[in-house]
């Protein structure tokens, strides 16, 4: 036996009693996959997808598209794929029974009288038998109805799909004719009687547009929203032109918008989720200072043969700072914080595919030489995607100098898990006190971005002061 489930008009908020089907996604048994777009449901304030929790078919549409049906009605039988019979769907339907959505906590008043103590049922009274003639196209909850109410098919002009009777043209056969209560004339709106949505009828309201003689694309000839949009589109004024552009030449169009779209690739995915987690749940801080930089260039300048770039010495420096200040020499996991006892440095490369830093192992037992050539092997790695995985991954610190693209200051985001990065630009000349007298030496601009979580602003100022006094005394760093 098919293992048979229903598929129901859900209910979203506690205001909505009833949906309409807007449009069926997937036909009777076609299989759909998890995920799956079934149907679309339009309330009076969304249309919404309802999407499949887990592979299957439906064995038997029972709503008819364009259908309004309230929370908990059967919409469709569906099974996880395997086979059922006709007789089986057909008990399952005329069995099913919408849950109860009511939000009435018990015993409070609903406006009718309590109920009775319970007595012994009566005993069941055979149903009238009813004759539906053969090749009647009649859907299983309609043949129920008939059941019970004994009402002549032969009367009743089906309203679904192929002529098909629905339980709701027997609702509407059994129901007696209401007897017409005179109340005075009644206004009736210019659109009374038009078929349409409930959002075509707001969009047509509030853009003062008629129904009336609007072409329907919906089921049925049902006026959807997107007809209403396009009347509204077609009585919009042309823009004038103005007396500069009227006599001028038609504009050629150009290409449709310039716009090439690319896939992110692996990498930049990998940088954007770490990046977007580490700004939201790592609480920054930053501190920021100046630092005279005239003295490390002079230093440089100095060196014979192939000379270490600005970079290599930052490397150095930070080194030897978090030597001085261990408490930013880090990592964070979870509640845990981890603390090294060498400087391993990362240190941000550009490449074609994104950012990824290399990192600089035992940056505090390297002179700067050794580290210049070891981050030209890194760099020149990193660029042609060679890097082995020892070679990116962990780190205590990170250093990222935008200043060879002119940049004078910025903040850099938190490499995780480590605990804080230094953002470095370009050295500008600008004054600075020097033993009491003004000179105009260049100077960079540093940030330090620090977690919060597990180092304090004291921590990070006495650091920046370690810093500040190895870049402005450079033979420190030999």
């Amino acid at each position: 036996m098919a293992n048979l489930k229903a598929f129901t008009m859900p209910k979203w908020g506690i205001e909505m009693s009833e949906g309409t089907i807007a449009e069926w996604m997937v036909a009777e048994n076609e299989p759909f996959a998890k995920g799956t777009v079934l149907t679309l449901v339009e309330t009076d304030k969304i249309t919404n997808e309802i999407e499949a929790e887990g592979e299957g078919r439906f064995v038997r549409i029972v709503a008819e598209a364009g259908g309004t049906f309230p929370v908990g009605a059967l919409l469709a039988v569906r099974t996880d794929g395997e086979e059922a019979s006709a007789d089986e769907i057909d008990a399952f339907v005329a069995g099913f029974r919408p849950a109860d959505t009511s939000f009435a906590p018990e015993g409070a008043e609903t406006g009718e009288p309590p109920a009775a103590e319970p007595s012994p049922a009566p005993p069941a009274t055979p149903r009238p038998e009813t004759n539906i003639p053969e090749g009647v196209a009649i859907s299983p909850v309609a043949r129920a109805r008939v059941a019970e109410s004994g009402v002549d098919v032969a009367g009743i002009t089906g309203s679904g799909r192929g002529g098909r009777i629905t339980a709701q043209d027997v609702d509407q056969a059994v129901r007696p004719a209401a007897e017409p209560a005179l109340a005075g004339p009644y206004p009736q709106s210019p659109d009374q009687g038009v078929y349409a949505t409930p959002m075509a009828r707001r969009l047509s309201a509030l853009h003062d547009i008629s129904l009336k003689g609007l072409s329907g694309s919906g089921p049925r000839g049902r006026v959807l929203k997107g007809d209403v949009l396009a009347r509204v589109e077609q009585a919009r004024p042309a823009p004038a032109a103005s007396p500069a552009t009227a006599d001028a030449a038609p504009q050629q169009p150009g290409p449709a918008s310039g716009v090439t779209v690319a896939p992110m690739s692996s990498m930049r995915r990998t940088i954007a989720r770490r990046l977007t987690e580490a700004k939201t749940t790592i609480p920054h801080f930053y501190i920021r200072r100046r630092v005279r930089a005239d003295r490390l260039l002079a230093l440089r300048t100095a060196v014979q043969g192939q000379r270490p770039s600005v970079n290599d010495y930052l490397v150095r420096a930070c080194a030897l700072a978090l030597m001085e200040v261990p408490e930013l020499n880090i990592q964070v996991h979870g509640n845990d914080i981890h603390r090294f006892g060498a400087a391993d440095i990362a240190v941000a490369v550009a490449t074609d595919k994104g950012l990824i830093t290399p990192i600089v192992t035992r940056a505090d037992e390297r002179s700067v030489a050794e580290i210049s050539q070891l981050m030209a092997g890194l760099a020149q790695r990193a660029r042609s995607g060679k890097l082995k995985p020892e070679e990116y991954s962990g780190g205590s610190f990170s250093l990222s100098n935008l200043g060879g693209f002119g940049v004078e200051q910025f903040d850099a985001i938190i490499n995780p898990p480590q605990g804080a990065i230094l953002a470095v630009g370009t050295a500008r000349p600008e004054p600075v006190d020097d033993d009491g007298a003004i000179r105009i030496v260049p100077v960079f601009h540093l940030s330090l971005s620090c977690d919060h979580r597990a180092i304090d602003g004291a921590d990070g100022g006495r650091f920046m002061a370690a810093l500040a006094n190895l870049i402005e005394q450079p033979e420190l760093l030999a």
